[in-house]
């Protein structure tokens, strides 16, 4: 199309951009590279804030970034992957280029990421993106950049509500659960990881109001449900949840599961014992009545059902000096506040966290808690950070090495060490002025009581020394249940 045949001529990346800020994004991570220097230049003009990672394998980049765009495709993550490629006649012309494999195909990389992406290509549509809660792939050749498209579809708000269920066909599986709810011996709620990714926590306690069953959630949808409510009665994971928890779900005469991904983590190697039969499972695209699959419902539909009251007793206890999982982690249930955002993942997770925070306007602390073995695959992101003037609390458990692997195979096996750092000192190493940071080395139980730990006024960074052959209780029984998928014949 000519430019002079547009109303309103606007060049591609402005129009990516601003579609991005339509929907509510924004800050764009990434690496800044040759291809896609150009279109950078758009992000600020667009109302967008760059954030300049200082790692590959913690942007958005193409192969670098592959492994986090699978693993977000396959936990239901939104991420629009934008991809800046050589110019259309660079790869017309096969020409042999860097960043490539050298052999004149520019299709390769886009193919590998067709599989982890739901959809490719399409500049205007994040459509897709929003509803499955899974990546799109964007390329964005740097000759294309600068291309004048029609900017007057700019004033049509992309449309991101979910399509209309068939209403009598909703009614139908309404009226089946509530048949079922009424009848059954101790009905609960399992809330899992996709109530989270699809948005729904909103129609989840509604439903959890309306029936005032009990509820649990999954490792994954740890946070989907305010823990403070007296029907709250764990966390849920097969063999890897504490012993009344497990009696309690595994007793119930019928299940509700809210987005539920039964993966062998989750549930601690497949080791959920519940049947199908007493189950119905509510997806973002369809609902599993026990064995019949029906597309479409709305779980707020549901009246009230009285249910128990649930109870959650925690079983770890440990009153040694010694710093151990059994002590630490029911101390930090002391230590963290009703607002605070807890992320327990590698460096990249604690940034986003503090970032989106701060996007936000928040003053909520944002804790991490992560392995000396993690961070040191993720550690230049602390730089990230300390530019951005964030201001979490990390703590890096230093166990020497790969606490899980140990446990599922080689306990002193040479390949699950690592060299020791002196984490404490990546703060100053990566700019930390003055004043602006605080360190800690602790190996007894006296830091939480510190009051000025506690306020959190500027970055905060802790090695937390456990003995090495000292896991939680649940990280033991998903490794055995991993032993032995590993090993059935």
């Amino acid at each position: 199309m000519r430019t002079s045949a547009l109303k309103s001529p606007i060049d591609a990346a402005e129009y990516l951009f601003t579609r991005l800020r339509q929907i509510g994004i924004l800050s764009i991570h990434g690496v800044p590279g040759d291809y896609s220097l150009v279109a950078l230049d758009y992000i600020p003009k667009t109302g967008l804030k760059w954030v300049g990672n200082v790692n590959e394998l913690n942007a958005v980049g193409e192969l670098s970034a592959i492994n986090a765009i699978t693993g977000a495709y396959s936990e239901h993550v939104p991420i629009v992957h934008i991809v800046g490629t050589p110019s259309t006649i660079s790869q017309r012309d096969g020409m042999l280029l860097h960043h490539k494999l050298g052999n004149g195909k520019f299709n390769v990389f886009a193919d590998m990421s067709r599989d982890i992406s739901c959809s490719m290509a399409k500049l205007n549509d994040p459509y897709e993106c929003w509803i499955q809660s899974r990546p799109v792939y964007i390329t964005l050749p740097i000759d294309t950049v600068q291309k004048k498209i029609e900017g007057e579809r700019l004033k049509t708000p992309i449309d991101l509500h979910y399509l209309g269920n068939d209403t009598a066909k909703e009614d139908y599986v309404v009226d089946v659960v509530l048949k079922y709810l009424q009848a059954a011996k101790n009905p609960i709620i399992l809330v899992d990881a996709c109530a989270i990714r699809h948005r729904a926590l909103e129609e989840v306690h509604d439903l959890i109001d309306k029936t005032g069953l009990p509820v649990f959630v999954t490792p994954m949808g740890k946070g989907a449900v305010n823990e403070t409510r007296p029907n709250y009665g764990g966390v849920y994971a097969g063999n890897g949840s504490q012993p009344d928890v497990k009696e309690r779900v595994e007793a119930s005469g019928l299940i509700l599961t809210i987005g539920a991904i039964k993966s062998d983590f989750i549930t601690a190697g497949f080791s959920y014992k519940t049947s199908q039969f007493n189950t119905i499972d509510f997806h973002s695209t369809h609902t599993v009545v026990r064995y019949s699959e029906c597309h479409g419902i709305d779980p707020s539909k549901l009246s009230a059902v009285t249910g128990l009251k649930a109870e959650n007793k925690a079983q770890n206890e440990d009153n040694s000096e010694t710093i151990t999982h059994a002590w630490f982690w029911r101390r930090v249930g002391q230590f963290v506040k009703e607002i605070d955002i807890v992320i327990t993942e590698t460096g990249t997770a604690n940034f986003g966290a503090a970032l989106a925070a701060r996007d936000a306007g928040s003053e909520r602390r944002t804790i991490l808690f992560v392995g000396d073995g993690s961070l040191q695959l993720t550690c230049q992101e602390i730089s990230t950070i300390i530019r951005l003037g964030l201001k979490p609390i990390i703590f890096v458990i230093c166990n020497d090495g790969f606490t899980i692997e140990r446990f599922i195979h080689g306990m002193d096996a040479v390949y699950n060490d690592i060299a020791s750092w002196h984490f404490k000192d990546l703060v100053k190493v990566f700019g930390a002025e003055e004043g602006n940071a605080k360190t800690f080395q602790i190996e007894s139980k006296e830091l939480f009581e510190d009051k000025q730990f506690n306020v959190a006024e500027c970055i905060q960074f802790v090695e937390l020394y456990i003995p090495k052959k000292d896991a939680p209780r649940a990280l033991k029984l998903t490794a055995d249940a991993s032993v032995s998928a590993n090993t059935k014949q």
